[in-house]
């Protein structure tokens, strides 16, 4: 295998695929990045078993070849070169190592077996998804945040991606829960959605694809079965396993019947949100809200750091009450909301709160209130 590439084409396409390897690995291959060069392009291969990402660059290929190598220095040499540098990788059998060249540096690294590297199968991929990239950037912008880092129940550690009909119309959703709050966006069905497996796309899975739209085209395609989920960006893939689990029943925890709505300014709520919470304990993050007719007052007491407070003017003329919540959670819902208002919609203070943004009706956020 030889090859000339130019600096910053190897860096992107390392850049994609070497995030998914992992730094501590049982299994050293996993370590490594499948490199293949073809007459006119390089293409790099990664996984860590659960998830493939696939990536094309164009390069002058003097001699085809498959080789493994250390993705993770391999990408921080290519990194650190200058600018502009052209980088000769090469390897033959007679020298058991990639060398890499860019002027005067000069590198060799170890180098594994192309044979023995893992590649994932796309067997049963056949429901077919065209997506707007930007449309599913916003679907999981919105959501992600709410996904459960608790590894005991694993149907909750992914993005529930499925298709529901909705006023006699098909939408595209995704749920994400982690028990204390929940976040659903949705947009309308884009062709071939209908019909398609609803999926739990593991959290990693989602922070990658994330990561990968970045650099994508208009159009992202998804193939999906019942047990894995392909995107396409161009010429970039990533296909990954999907959580065999049972997403609960979400729509019985989305609050209808919350008839106490509360109006207000989203930025002054979150900077007083974050204001009072700097005394709060750690562990509870609590802030008690006091709201009553046309204003709230945001309230911490810990019994070593004090007390703060702080009063908000909003637009409500209902009943008073006192509701505590995860301050946490607060600021991160405030963090979705794209117009000025936020709408929060209040049942009692022992019962789920509804919180929407009115500048887009395709979202809702639940959180569970604390005691306080």
């Amino acid at each position: 295998m030889k090859l000339n590439i130019e600096r910053a084409a190897l860096m992107k396409a390392l850049g994609h695929v070497q995030s998914v390897v992992e730094r501590r690995n049982t299994i050293p291959i996993l370590s490594n990045v499948l490199l293949s060069a073809e007459r006119g392009g390089l293409s790099f291969s990664a996984t860590d078993l659960d998830m493939e990402i696939v990536d094309e660059t164009a390069a002058e290929v003097s001699a085809t070849g498959q080789i493994t190598a250390p993705a993770h220095i391999l990408y921080e040499i290519v990194r650190k070169l200058p600018d502009g540098a052209q980088v000769e990788l090469k390897f033959n059998g007679e020298d058991p190592r990639l060398s890499i060249q860019a002027g005067r540096s000069k590198f060799n690294l170890p180098v594994l077996p192309a044979g023995d590297f893992p590649v994932m199968s796309s067997d049963g991929l056949s429901s077919r998804i065209s997506v707007d990239s930007d449309a599913l950037t916003r679907l999981i912008d919105k959501t992600r945040f709410a996904i459960s880092t608790e590894e005991t129940r694993y149907y909750l550690n992914g993005l529930y991606v499925h298709t529901v009909m909705e006023d006699g119309s098909p939408k595209l959703r995704c749920v994400a829960t982690d028990g204390h709050r929940l976040a659903l966006a949705e947009m309308p069905a884009p062709e071939g959605s209908v019909g398609a497996p609803g999926v739990i796309i593991p959290r990693k899975t989602i922070q990658e694809a994330r990561r990968l739209l970045e650099d994508a085209g208009e159009m992202v395609e998804l193939q999906v079965s019942p047990a894995k989920v392909r995107f396409e960006f161009g010429k970039a893939s990533l296909t990954s396993k999907v959580i065999d689990g049972a997403f609960p029943d979400y729509m019985r925890v989305i609050p209808k019947d919350n008839t106490k709505i509360v109006r207000l300014d989203n930025k002054l709520f979150e900077q007083a949100v974050d204001r009072v919470a700097t005394i709060s304990a750690e562990k509870s993050r609590s802030v008690k809200l006091a709201i009553e007719a046309g204003r709230l007052t945001l309230t911490v007491r810990n019994m070593e750091a004090g007390q703060g407070v702080e009063e908000l003017e909003i637009d409500y003329d209902g009943d008073a009450f006192e509701i505590g919540f995860n301050a946490r959670y607060l600021l991160d819902v405030c963090g979705q909301i794209e117009g000025e208002t936020m709408e929060m919609r209040f049942a009692d203070p022992a019962s789920p709160t509804l919180v929407l943004d009115p500048t887009d009706a395709g979202v809702q956020y639940v959180l569970m209130p604390l005691r306080v």
